[in-house]
């Protein structure tokens, strides 16, 4: 089950689920690659600092995703997508999507499902 988030509220998610998300990047050779990261606000962006394989990754293929865990058990996830600028070892993300995700059981007998709606299209 997801639920949008607007961007306008993004602030206010960010500010409840905490400023450390896991980071997700692509190598060049096309596998993720998840860090953890202590982020702020640079205006509307999203600013934090990063490892040299992070700000590699950012810089060569900015679509990157921020992930933070749910807050409580069984709660939903924020995932942010986004388009990273790097300047140094310093990335700013632009928002382009956010929901607010979890599990819902199908059935008893049944794995649970998930489903995300996208609330933004930059």
């Amino acid at each position: 089950m997801s639920v949008g988030v607007e961007l306008a509220q993004l602030a206010e998610q960010v500010e409840r689920f905490g400023t450390t998300p896991y980071l997700i990047t692509v190598g060049a050779d096309g596998r993720p690659h998840a860090v953890s990261v202590h982020m702020g606000w640079d205006g509307d962006r999203l600013t934090l600092r990063a490892g040299r394989s992070t700000v590699a990754n950012a810089g060569e293929r900015p679509a990157v995703t921020l992930l933070w865990s749910p807050v409580d058990g069984g709660g939903f996830s924020l995932i942010v997508d986004g388009t990273a600028e790097v300047t140094g070892d310093r990335v700013l993300i632009a928002p382009t999507g956010a929901v607010l995700h979890r599990q819902v059981s199908a059935g008893p007998d049944e794995a649970p499902v998930a489903a995300c709606e996208p609330v933004y299209n930059h």
